[in-house]
């Protein structure tokens, strides 16, 4: 089954809001055989709503949309939506009855406006939204099938998991469509892809994508409309070739955050960390604590912004004050000033002391400040990986 999106907000279109929903309904479908094949963003209007809408049905026959069905006037999509189907909107009552019982929960009174979200158009299914007070609809007709959301995300993702992908369950028999991403860090997108070599054809028929980022670059390996057992055994094949032939540059799978490893590695290894930071000013500190559980290994980081401190020292002076087993350290240059040409911006110095064992590593890294500075952290958690891991 294919199907399109159209994500109706203008608040999208300003720069405003980040369009979260699109990607969280598009791995959703696809794990139930659904192909999401074009996402289109308009604006609240009518004309807007419409041309999308309607170009969406003609060529993929179904329509998924979020936004657009709250009480307020540029909340227009149900109209819109009810008129290309010729379907009326109609007040439905027991729609009403769940309104008025859930603003009694909350101890607030209907305003007239919020009569409008009971109404319904002719022949549709009502999605029960008991999550907030715009119900989804699902309606079908000569033009195809339309699924409307409400476009606030707690709302979207609880219909999409408890009334729409019910609904779709049947299309998982057909073959499903699922990813798996093997993540690697510390190496360029050419020279991932020149070790790993032309692996598609003995992948086939999974596909493979290439996803730079900050953190590195993330191997995403697709099972395309296969049945659900061999999509799995066939990624899982493909991931452990995928492993052996990109090497130590892989950390994990999924969205796995390379902090966790690390945290995982030391407690298998009954050891302490700590980290001492200069130009990265807490940021490897802060990606440890984010993981839960973290105390038990995390005992603490010290931040030197001064220009005096050097990497081991700051290394060795983390582990003793602390008493930690190991400590990263990492200072450098962020930018956008303070570069010369044998120390041009973005060099970053990485020590370790590890059991009384000192080590230093000098790399330089691309992007603004922010970026190098995300690179610097990402790059102070694998030296410490590699480090209690030898």
């Amino acid at each position: 089954m294919d199907l399109e999106l159209v994500i109706i907000g203008t608040e999208l279109l300003l720069g405003l809001t980040a369009d979260t929903n699109g990607a969280e309904i598009a791995q959703a479908l696809s794990a139930r055989g659904v192909r999401v094949v074009r996402r289109t963003a308009v604006a609240d209007r009518e004309e807007d709503i419409r041309a999308a809408v309607r170009d969406a049905l003609a060529r993929s026959g179904a329509v998924l949309t979020t936004g657009g069905l709250g009480p307020t006037r540029d909340d227009i999509t149900k109209k819109v939506v009810a008129d290309l189907f010729g379907a009326p909107l109609q007040f439905d009552d027991s729609v009403w009855a769940d309104l008025l019982a859930r603003f009694a929960r909350l101890g607030r009174t209907p305003a007239p406006s919020n009569r409008s979200q009971a109404e319904v158009p002719r022949g549709a299914s009502v999605l029960r939204n008991r999550w907030g007070t715009a119900p989804g609809l699902w309606l079908e007709g000569k033009a195809g099938l339309a699924i409307m959301l409400p476009g606030v995300p707690g709302e979207m993702r609880n219909l999409l998991e408890h009334e729409v992908a019910p609904r779709l369950a049947s299309s998982a028999a057909r073959g499903v469509i699922r990813s798996l991403v093997v993540r690697t860090t510390g190496i360029p997108e050419s020279s991932l892809a020149e070790r790993i070599g032309a692996i598609e054809p003995e992948i086939a028929p999974l596909t493979l994508a290439y996803l730079p980022g900050l953190e590195g670059v993330d191997l995403r390996l697709t099972a395309w409309n296969l049945p659900a057992e061999d999509a799995d055994r066939r990624l899982r094949a493909a991931a452990i070739t995928l492993a052996s032939r990109a090497g130590d540059v892989v950390y994990g799978e999924g969205d796995i955050d390379l902090a966790a490893v690390v945290l995982e590695q030391a407690r298998a290894r009954a050891m302490s960390i700590a980290t001492a930071e200069s130009c990265t000013g807490g940021l490897v500190g802060a990606r440890l604590t984010e993981v839960p559980g973290s105390s038990d290994v995390f005992l603490g980081g010290v931040v030197a912004y001064h220009n005096e401190p050097v990497v081991i020292a700051m290394a060795r002076g983390a582990a003793e004050h602390l008493g930690a087993d190991a400590a990263v350290a990492v200072t450098g240059i962020a930018g956008p000033a303070g570069g010369s040409t044998p120390k041009p911006v973005g060099t970053v110095w990485l020590g370790l002391a590890c059991r009384g064992r000192m080590e230093a590593k000098r790399t330089v890294l691309p992007g603004n400040r922010g970026e190098i500075r995300a690179r610097a952290a990402q790059a102070a958690l694998r030296f410490l990986l590699r480090g209690i891991s030898t």
